[in-house]
């Protein structure tokens, strides 16, 4: 299944995306796509639901973040060994743990704010995992059971307030509209092996980043059960796995966003987002 929200910034609806390719409001059988509704039961039970029956929403309506409510935003830096190799820095022996403001999620298709004294935003195509069931010490054998789908994520950064702004990461990381996630929440039973998707992201009409998750450093079941054994996992938790080659701050010469960009990723199977880029 495709779930999706759908409306207004802050006035979403809940949906799933039908064979068609139609939205279709679920608004009558639950109230957000988000929380304890991300559980295996409601899922089972929304997918029992013909979507035919369904009313259709406007074919021009604005996409939300495929999850609301999210509670953590977690992401995993320097995942992919070819990232890595492009930035010359050594893969980690654990993952390295950094954290987005919630605040910083928007709508796959919003706008994206350059946001004020920036020098150098910096785009990251990465696989998201929204989790469904609260996890604690999870062993990797029995991590994929507690996903409830994958998404898209742009990881958008600020490399100049990232690595030049003191502190840590966070900075650089989770400024407003940073977070574009969806279009869709692709339910697990949907994506056979999230270890092998071909993902890209491209500016303009450029293409920058082309790869695979095939790359990961750490796979998604060793990311969910590393991060359970320091913190517990809450349904409706967002984790970014990490980026391929080609960011900006790895070309020659380095290349950052600006105002009137137009950028464009997608990853096999979980759909695509488009975004312009505007003066925050």
């Amino acid at each position: 299944m495709k779930l999706l929200r759908f409306g207004e910034a802050g006035q979403e609806r809940p949906g799933i995306l039908d064979a068609d390719g139609n939205i279709r409001d679920l608004s009558d059988h639950i109230n957000d796509v988000a929380g304890d509704n991300l559980s295996d039961a409601v899922i089972a039970k929304v997918a029992a639901i013909d979507p035919t029956t369904l009313p259709i929403a406007d074919k021009n309506v604005r996409l939300g973040p495929c999850v609301g409510q999210v509670g953590k935003f977690i992401c995993i830096g320097l995942n992919y060994a070819d990232h890595a190799a492009e930035a010359g820095m050594k893969l980690p022996k654990e993952p390295i743990i950094f954290a987005k403001a919630t605040s910083a999620i928007c709508g796959p298709n919003d706008n994206v704010e350059i946001p004020r004294g920036s020098l150098k935003t910096d785009w990251e195509v990465e696989l998201g995992v929204v989790i469904g069931k609260h996890a604690k010490y999870v062993s990797e054998v029995d991590a994929l059971d507690y996903v409830a789908g994958y998404c898209v994520i742009n990881d958008l950064s600020e490399r100049d307030f990232q690595l030049h702004r003191s502190g840590q990461w966070i900075k650089g990381k989770s400024c407003d509209t940073f977070g574009p996630i969806g279009p869709w929440l692709v339910t697990r039973d949907e994506v056979q092996d999230p270890q092998n998707l071909s993902m890209y992201l491209e500016v303009n009409g450029h293409r920058y980043q082309d790869g695979s998750t095939t790359t990961m450093h750490f796979d998604v079941a060793k990311l969910i059960s590393h991060l359970s054994q320091f913190m517990s996992l809450q349904p409706g938790d967002v984790i970014s796995t990490g980026t391929p080659p080609g960011v900006g701050m790895g070309q020659k010469p380095e290349t950052y966003l600006k105002p009137g960009d137009k950028i464009e990723l997608g990853i096999e199977g979980l759909g695509a987002q488009v975004q312009n880029v505007v003066a925050g």
